[in-house]
C-alpha cells in the first residue's frame, strides 16, 4: 500500500495544491459548458487518508479497505510506527523522521488557505464537537472559509445518506471536505465523496475532537516515542483495548513479514530495504504526487 514520504509542511502544501488544481478544473469545466463546447470528462476529486498502525492492520484483513487505500490519491503516515516501518523497509533512503499528524494537517491547511478562494466543509463527530471545532477554527483562522458542517446520524450510513451529503457539499461549493467518522468508515466515505464530487476529501480521524479540545492529546514526548496509543488507551480503555491489543500485534506481524520477504532488485533477491546502493529502486515504487514526493510501500 503506498504511503507518501511527506513532511508535515509538504503534506499541507500538497493538499492545498490538490484543492486549487481541482477548483481550477471545475471552473474550466463550467466555462466549457457555458460556451457550448463539447463536454470533456468531469473533474475528479482526490481522497487523502491519514494512516496509522490500526488503519494498516485493518487493511491487512479487509480487502475492500485495502483497495480503497491502494487507489487513493494520497496516503499519509499518521502514526509514528508507520514512519519507523518505512525507515526499516527502505533503509537506504532518506525519509522524513516524523509522522504527518492529522490535527496538525487540519490546522496547517486552514492556515495556508486563509484569504484564498478555498472553502472547507466539516463532516463527522457530534453536533457539540462540531460547534466547538467551528468556533476554534474561526478564532485561529478568521480569514479561512467554512462553507458548512454536518454531524451524520450515529448509525450505519446508507447510500442515501452519502447522496444527501454530496448534494449539500455541491450546493455550498466546498473545496476541501474534512471527514471525521472513524476508521474505516471515514476512509470509505472520503473515497466515495471524491468519486461523486470534484473535491479533496480528507479522512482525518480524531482531529475534530483534538482541535475542538473535547479530548486530550498525548504529550509531545509520547507522540514522538510512538506511545500515543498507550495514552489514548489509558483515556478510553473500554473503547480502544481491542483495537490496540489486536491491531498493533497485526501491524508488527505485517512489518516483520515484509521485512524478511525477499524482493527482486536488478535480477537478484535481497531483503526489503537492503539495497543501499540504489535505494530509488525501492522508494520509487508507485506514482509520484504533487511536488515530486515519491510514495513508499510499508
Amino acid at each position: 500500500m503506498p504511503i507518501a514520504a511527506h513532511t508535515r509542511e509538504s503534506a499541507a502544501r500538497g493538499v492545498v495544491h490538490l484543492a486549487h488544481r481541482i477548483r481550477e478544473a471545475r471552473r474550466a469545466d463550467r466555462l466549457r459548458r457555458r460556451n457550448g463546447a463539447r463536454a470533456a470528462d468531469a473533474p475528479r476529486g482526490a481522497d487523502v487518508h491519514l494512516c496509522n498502525a490500526y488503519t494498516l492492520a485493518l487493511a491487512d484483513r479487509d480487502p475492500e479497505l485495502l483497495e480503497t487505500l491502494r487507489s487513493a490519491a494520497l496516503n499519509l503516515p499518521d502514526g509514528q510506527p508507520v514512519v519507523w516501518a518505512n525507515q526499516l523497509l527502505h533503509r537506504g533512503a532518506a525519509l522524513p523522521p516524523r509522522r504527518v499528524y492529522g490535527p496538525d494537517l487540519l490546522l496547517d491547511v486552514f492556515a495556508l488557505s486563509q484569504h484564498t478562494e478555498l472553502s472547507h466543509y466539516l463532516l463527522g463527530s457530534t453536533p457539540s464537537v462540531l460547534d466547538a471545532l467551528h468556533r476554534e477554527l474561526r478564532r485561529r483562522y478568521p480569514g479561512a472559509r467554512i462553507a458548512g458542517t454536518c454531524s451524520p446520524p450515529f448509525r450505519p450510513l446508507t447510500a442515501r445518506d452519502l447522496q444527501q451529503r454530496a448534494e449539500e457539499i455541491r450546493s455550498v461549493a466546498a473545496d476541501i471536505v474534512w471527514v471525521g467518522l472513524g476508521t474505516p468508515k471515514q476512509d470509505r466515505w472520503a473515497a466515495e465523496l471524491c468519486a461523486a464530487l470534484p473535491v479533496v476529501a480528507v479522512a482525518v480521524g480524531a482531529a475534530f475532537d483534538f482541535v475542538a479540545g473535547t479530548k486530550r492529546q498525548a504529550p509531545t514526548w509520547m507522540q514522538h516515542s510512538g506511545l500515543e496509543w498507550l495514552f489514548r488507551l489509558g483515556c478510553e480503555p473500554r473503547r480502544l483495548w481491542r483495537r490496540y491489543l489486536f491491531g498493533n500485534a497485526r501491524f508488527v506481524q505485517g512489518v516483520v513479514r515484509q521485512a524478511t520477504r525477499p524482493v527482486r532488485v536488478d535480477g537478484r533477491a535481497v531483503l526489503a530495504g537492503a539495497d543501499r546502493l540504489n535505494p530509488a529502486r525501492l522508494v520509487g515504487q508507485g506514482p509520484e504526487i504533487s511536488g515530486g514526493i515519491p510514495k513508499v510501500r510499508p
